[in-house]
This record gives structure tokens, sequence and C-alpha cells, in this order.
């Protein structure tokens, strides 16, 4: 399967988030299952921002949202400040998922259509008992840089898509999280709206000492946003690398083959005579044996089919899973 092992893990320190051997199926009729993320671990550090990188259908979204418990992941363990969220019970669940805030794909479709602004970014602590003052409503508004006065009495509808999110953002902020799940916030936006909601993001996360796990799969939006990179293909993890390394130190075929995919994108990250036999991956029904990349590796052997690769250290902070990869 692509890749497995925790060489990547960073020691306990400074860890907000820790993912270890989370596994995601689905079952599909006919006693068939949907191997949508298959034993993957990962970290997150106080005040980093994690980015998931692969194609639709690797695995990244139904990750980010068994961290979120929705829902809960078939196994593995998840921990949030060293508490363990898988096996919870329902009440001490929610109490921690406050912490732990999601912010989703379609921004319009996340808000409820008959509410105002006011009272979908006061949902939260008013969920909790305690509803805010419009003071600190505002100063939310203002943070992720909407007019109080202009949106305070609007309905989603009568916002713009960037400005849906900005409110989806303001309220995930009332709960003062600790970790922030971005699940390709910016993919149906316009490229104009997309930099200021990733300008955003960044300043929020200075300005609330948050820590991000950012998933996309557009590269260039998750190189730019992130501190460390996660490659994903058919649920498992091709290669662990920081952000500024992925352009010209990608080992994976996986890596470089997303990399060649990109217009006018750096050569030394470019597979020399590389050719795809087989453009369309496996299907998640039935993962192929060994590294789940290989049915288009155009380095597999046949050792790629009987026996999976684990992740290895390439560099500081640089780990890749694949047998032919020297390091």
């Amino acid at each position: 399967m692509a890749g497995t092992g925790t060489a990547h893990m960073r020691s306990e320190g400074d860890r907000v988030l820790t993912v270890d051997d989370l596994v995601v199926e689905f079952p599909a009729g006919g006693g068939q299952k949907v191997h949508a993320v298959s034993g993957i671990s990962f970290d997150l550090l106080d005040g980093e921002t994690l980015g998931i990188l692969g194609e639709s259908g690797c695995g990244k979204t139904s990750a980010g949202r068994a961290v979120m418990q929705l829902p809960p992941p078939t196994a593995g363990s998840v921990k949030l400040n060293g508490a363990e969220l898988t096996g919870m019970s329902a009440a001490t669940l929610r109490e921690q998922r406050k912490k732990l805030q999601i912010i989703l794909q379609n921004p319009v479709a996340a808000l409820n259509p008959r509410r105002k602004v006011k009272d979908l970014v006061a949902e939260g602590p008013s969920v909790w008992g305690g509803k805010p003052d419009r003071k600190r409503v505002e100063e939310v508004l203002e943070a992720v840089g909407l007019d109080p006065a202009t949106v305070w009495d609007r309905r989603p509808h009568e916002l713009s898509g960037g400005q849906c999110q900005r409110v989806c953002i303001a309220r995930a902020l009332m709960l003062d999280p600790r970790v922030l799940i971005c699940d390709e916030p910016v993919s149906s936006l316009d490229v104009s709206v997309q930099a200021q909601i990733l300008n955003l993001l960044e300043e929020t996360k200075t300005r609330y000492g948050l820590s991000m796990v950012f998933i996309a799969h557009d590269l260039a939006v998750v190189k730019n946003i992130s501190d460390r990179i996660m490659v994903m293909y058919l649920g498992k993890i091709c290669e662990v690398v920081p952000s500024a390394a992925l352009a010209g130190s990608a080992l994976h075929p996986y890596t470089r083959l997303l990399l060649e995919s990109v217009p006018d994108s750096d050569p030394a990250a470019v597979l020399d005579g590389a050719k795809q036999e087989n453009s369309e991956p496996p299907s998640p029904l039935n993962p192929p044996s060994g590294c789940r990349f290989r049915t288009r590796c155009p380095l597999a052997t046949d050792q790629c089919a009987q026996e999976e690769p684990k992740l290895r250290q390439a560099a500081d902070g640089h780990h890749v899973a694949c047998h032919n990869v020297d390091i």
C-alpha cells in the first residue's frame, strides 16, 4: 500500500494533535468496503500548518473528518492535547470538539440559509448556553475582514462566496479552537478571492495562536500555506516533506508526477522519461497489493507488488515510502 510506518512522527513535546494508524472504511454493499484511509499516522505541532495533498479520492477529506470523529474512524487513535478522542462518550467528545473546528469546502451550503450572519457567528457559544455579546461577535467579524454594520442582518444568499467563507471562519473562531481543519476551503472560490482567504487564514492563525490542517488538491495552494506537507495516494502516505523543499527535493514518483502535472513546474521535479501507462487510479474497493501506486508507477518492480514500502527518512523532516528511491 503506498506507504506505512511512523518514522516521520515527532517526539511528544509540543504536539497538539496526534493521529496513529487511522483507518476509515465505508460499506459498499455486497459485503465490499471502500478503503478510504488505510492506516495513516501524522502529528501536528503547536502553531504548525500541515498540508494534506493528493488527487480526488485519495482519502484526505475522510481523514480530516475522522479526526473530527465525523464519523469516528473504523480503527486507530486520535489524540488532541493528549486526550484520546476515539471511543470517548458523546458528552465528553462534544466538550473536546470545541477545541477542534472544521471549515468545509462549500461555504454557502455550510451555512443555514434562514439565519442571519449575527446568529450564524454566535451559534457556537449559544449552543453552550452563553450567547456572546454584540461586541465579541463584531470583533471576530472584523478579524476576518467583514464590516459588521454591512453584514449583520444579511443571510447567506445575500453574500458572495468569499464572504460566506469568512463567516464560516468567524463562526469557527468564536469557540477559541486550538486546531482548525480546513477542508479545501478555497477550491470553490475565484482565484482572486482564494488569495484573500489564504492570507486571512495565515493572519488568523498568528492572531489566535492556532494550529491548522489544510486539505487540498491544489499543489500551489498547499505549498504556500503549509509548513509541512503530507502527500496521500489511495488512502496511504507516500511522502512527508517540508513545504520549502517540495519542488526541488520531492522523491516519490507520485509526488513528482503531481509536480509534473503543473504547467511550467520546476524541471528538477520532473521524472526524466516517466510515462503514465495507466492514468486511472485503482478502485478503493480493491486496492492493489504491496504499493498502491505501483499500477501507475514508472519505477515499479516485482517487490512493489509483494511488499508494502515503509516511510524512510531522506533528510531532516523529509520521509518517503518507496522501494526504488535511493536515500
